[in-house]
């Protein structure tokens, strides 16, 4: 932290000699706001512990929800299928 601190410092210094001090202020605000708006906006779009609590639970009950149709499903299939065999052997 201490070498940004005197690197920023050494910076403003060298843009103030050239570009003067109210031009350098202006700038270092701006390039502030644009990096605070940044990382607001990341932080928007990280994921909390809540939303993948969430997540995990939506996950589990779909796929719960999934195998319960797919196990109906092949019940159905097979006593389909029984049933066209007993008819046949019963020929």
């Amino acid at each position: 932290m201490y070498l940004e601190a005197k690197e920023t410092a050494r910076l403003y210094k060298l843009l103030s000699d050239k570009l003067g001090s109210d031009t350098t202020e202006a700038m270092f605000k701006y390039i502030d706001n644009k990096t605070e708006r940044s990382v607001e906006a990341t932080i928007k779009t990280l994921a909390t512990k809540e939303d993948l609590a969430k997540v995990k639970y939506d996950l589990s009950k779909d796929i719960s929800n999934s195998i319960k149709w797919m196990f109906i499903f092949w019940v159905g299939q097979m006593g389909a299928i029984l049933a066209v065999v007993f008819l046949l052997l019963k020929k």
